[in-house]
């Protein structure tokens, strides 16, 4: 067997089937077939993120990572403007590398840093700066976000998400207490502020279209955990993996912007920050695989289990869980496997994404850190991924 450097890897995870059906939810291995359902606009919905949750009514812009069909399509069109490659590069560029040179030249000051910690004041401080939010606190708008995913167990695969009451009773006030800050902190000062002098950010966008406070606290919700906690978690994996392997480090400092990008999606290939994406169907569907036909019926479950899908030797070649940036690939398959998604929701941020952890970690590793203490891997059930906690690098 191939070595596995995956350092995120979960022992007890099966690779085989590649397509499995068990009491109405199917679990897809196979990056061909999990494709096919990404893609099958209007045959399925968002189960992931507790969507199913969520009560539709209560909206009148149902939240962009939740919705589907014709609104999501709208939305997505509309928000592309602020992710587009063009526009991360020469709008937010500049910004991005002074919050990093700031925050990495403060670590370098003071001999030491947990990574983790400055990760994620960076990737808020950038993200809260396009969303629009970016008048109250930096540091009380870490600890709220962060508060977040301070979350009892869940299962989606089971109706009650195998919560009990209490759970769920837990489960609410803990997301309800955070959302109130954050609503009281940071969004209403915002709305306000942008409506009295407008300018062109995320909640600038959602003020001219109609959107009301609601809606735009939970969009503001919404770009802020998703632009924290995955970025987070990578930029602190991708630095694992290069100070752990010297040649792929020194290989990383000296090479363009393009193979720089193929090395980090090689790793979040095989690190998805996300390791699993769900789907409800809403129609029946005829999946193929191989020389198998599966019929998946209205109201199954579909877990994408992206982990194994991004160690697909059919999609991705020989020495699957080897790390080799710049593997050749099949026409379609993404360098970084699913680890965005796919389909209707693939992330509307990996444009965004890629180059923050880009910019950071060639400035972090420009000023040759040490590890002083290794990270602590957690699971966080909210995304079934993975959270990295306490690495502690030195300086000097």
């Amino acid at each position: 067997m191939d070595d596995d450097v995956r350092l995120s890897r979960k022992r007890d995870e099966p690779d085989e089937p590649r397509v499995d059906g068990d009491r109405s939810v199917w679990r897809i291995r196979s990056l061909a077939a999990a494709r096919q359902v990404l893609r099958a606009r209007s045959v399925t919905t968002q189960a992931g993120f507790t969507a199913e949750a969520i009560p539709k009514g209560y909206f009148r812009h149902h939240p962009i990572l939740v919705s589907d069909g014709p609104q999501h399509d709208e939305q997505r069109r509309k928000v592309a403007r602020f992710f587009a490659p063009a526009v991360v590069h020469e709008r937010y560029g500049a910004d991005i590398r002074t919050t990093a040179e700031d925050l990495i030249d403060a670590a370098v000051a003071a001999g030491t840093c947990t990574l983790d910690e400055i990760a994620l004041r960076f990737t808020v401080d950038v993200t809260r700066r396009i969303v629009g939010i970016d008048h109250s606190s930096l540091r009380g708008l870490c600890r709220r976000l962060d508060s977040f995913f301070n979350q009892p167990p869940l299962d989606v695969t089971r109706a009650d998400f195998g919560r009990s009451r209490a759970q769920w009773a837990r489960a609410g006030i803990n997301a309800l207490v955070p959302l109130l800050r954050f609503y009281l902190a940071d969004v209403r000062p915002a709305v306000r502020r942008r409506r009295r002098h407008p300018g062109a950010t995320v909640v600038d966008h959602l003020i001219a279209e109609g959107y009301r406070t609601p809606d735009i606290l939970v969009e503001c919700l919404t770009y802020g955990t998703a632009g924290m906690v995955t970025t987070r978690e990578f930029i602190t994996m991708a630095c694992w993996h290069l100070l752990r392997d010297d040649a792929l480090r020194e290989r990383y400092l000296v090479a363009g912007e393009a193979e720089r990008t193929a090395i980090l999606e090689e790793i979040l290939r095989l690190e998805p920050v996300v390791g699993h994406l769900y789907r409800r169907m809403q129609q029946d569907f005829e999946l193929t695989h191989g020389e198998s036909t599966f019929t998946l019926r209205a109201g199954d479950l579909v877990d994408v289990c992206v982990r194994q899908t991004n160690t697909d030797a059919e999609a991705v070649g020989a020495h699957p869980r080897c790390l080799r940036p710049g593997r050749e690939l099949p026409r379609g398959v993404a360098a970084a496997g699913l680890s965005f998604s796919d389909g209707a929701h693939k992330c509307p941020g990996q444009t965004l994404a890629m180059a923050e952890t880009d910019i950071f970690l060639t400035r972090l590793l420009r000023a040759n850190p040490r590890p002083a203490a290794e990270p602590t891997l957690t699971r966080d059930q909210l995304i079934e991924g993975y959270a990295l906690r306490g690495m502690v690098l030195s300086f000097g």
